[in-house]
């Protein structure tokens, strides 16, 4: 009895000097939260690729895909005094890009990443937001400049993906970096047996292969406002994502939608012209993964993409560039790419890609033109990893895409050759 006694007495005393601890702490973490247990990663990757085309560099700046976009291959100006490059845009040796990238915790409430594209010709906050997952009930938020969660690869930075460009649909309709904006994201993950995602997002709208938040006026005449700018935010995208497993093999699929107002501004390019209206994208994406073993893998990844803009086209009505014509004008095209990846083991994957444009529909002034309506690429790719931080890359592309100033097709034959170099700690990517 009297051990008993004892050991009760001690429990009750290692009980109440717990309790006085855990208030201690509690009330520490309440008024103070330290960060030197969270220094930041910090990490730093670098993309360089030697490239060969049958092509000279000066020839890709004028072929375009009619009715969808032009400049999406070799440099190129809008007028703006700043050149503007995609990946690999020129033969022989390209540095594409590095990413600075720091992420850390900034109390119990949020975190922060900072992700910066240093390139030739500047610097360039590509990404740089505020997330929280406190919020409770499957909630998280993000605020800032960031890429959207639009589609399937639109997330998912250059050395991310499979191969050395983005697919052709994406550039056509979105320009080289996708929808990457600020604005503000809210994501919902059902309380479901299964993977279920809804995420809503509004943006400025700032992408100006699509949308665009400029007033249109006429080159060097700031006071004549065409058109004026949209509200801003202009942007707003929504999506659900979907995902399951079954045995070895994981699907994950969505839908997407964004809707904004376009003001597309190429009054400074050699063919002046403008566009402002309305403009909806809709995709559907589906990935299909499959594993032998722990590094081995089939993977599937496609994506439909479908745009909608309705509006009017404005061209100058003579070479005083002071007065427009305007033609009521309804774009409504299509495209797609599918891709298959293998990898054999951690170091070596093989992978092919296609590419397709399928529907071109533009009327002006409710009169059907007559455009090209198939535009295809077709790739392949080799790629062996040293390691986690180190890969190089052989790429090559037929690209029957473009059309010269006579409208010609073009054959453009593209080997890419591309290392990408990791060092430091880098923040985990999606599935």
């Amino acid at each position: 009895m009297y051990k008993k006694f004892i050991y009760l007495s001690l429990f009750a005393s290692l009980s109440l000097f717990a309790d006085s601890e855990v208030d201690k702490l509690t009330s520490a973490s309440m008024d103070s939260f330290s960060q030197k247990s969270y220094l930041p990663d910090i990490s730093l990757i670098l993309d360089a690729s030697y490239v060969t085309r049958n092509k000279k560099d000066e020839e890709l700046t004028h072929l375009e895909i009619p009715g969808i976009a032009h400049g999406i291959m070799g440099e190129h100006s809008h007028g703006d005094g700043v050149s503007h490059a995609p990946l690999n845009a020129h033969n022989g040796f390209n540095l594409n890009y590095a990413e600075l990238a720091l992420q850390s915790v900034v109390d119990p409430y949020f975190s922060l990443t900072g992700i910066f594209h240093l390139s030739e010709n500047g610097f360039e906050i590509e990404e740089g937001f505020a997330e929280t997952t406190s919020l409770g009930y499957g909630l998280k938020a993000k605020v800032g400049k960031f890429k959207s969660d639009f589609g399937r690869i639109n997330v998912q930075h250059q050395h991310v993906q499979d191969f050395s460009d983005m697919p052709l649909v994406y550039v056509a309709f979105l320009g080289e970096h996708g929808i990457d904006d600020i604005g503000a994201q809210v994501q919902w993950t059902l309380p479901t047996d299964t993977y279920v995602m809804v995420g809503f997002e509004a943006l400025q709208g700032k992408n100006p292969s699509m949308y665009g938040v400029d007033a249109i006026v006429p080159a060097g005449d700031e006071e004549t406002i065409a058109v004026s700018s949209p509200d801003q935010p202009n942007l707003l995208v929504g999506y659900v994502k979907s995902s399951f497993d079954l045995e070895n093999t994981t699907f994950l699929y969505g839908a997407s939608m964004a809707y904004g107002d376009s003001r597309i501004d190429h009054l400074d390019d050699e063919e002046p012209h403008a566009f402002a209206g309305g403009s909806y994208l809709y995709g559907l994406d589906l990935t299909i993964k499959h594993y032998f073993d722990s590094y081995s893998y089939l993977t599937f990844q496609g994506e439909y993409l479908y745009r909608d803009m309705d509006g009017d086209m404005y061209t100058y009505t003579d070479s005083t560039q002071t007065d427009f014509n305007v033609n009521a004008t309804t774009k409504k095209q299509a495209g797609y790419y599918a891709q298959l990846v293998y990898a054999y083991n951690q170091n070596w994957r093989v992978g092919a890609r296609y590419d397709e444009i399928n529907k071109n529909d533009v009327t002006v002034n409710n009169v059907a033109q007559d455009l090209e309506d198939k535009f295809n690429r077709y790739s392949a790719m080799i790629d062996y990893s040293t390691s986690e931080f180190a890969r190089l890359r052989l790429q090559y592309n037929r690209n029957y895409a473009m059309i010269s100033e006579e409208s010609k097709k073009q054959t453009i034959d593209t080997v890419i050759l591309e290392l990408n170099l990791a060092i430091g700690a880098h923040g985990a990517h999606n599935f």
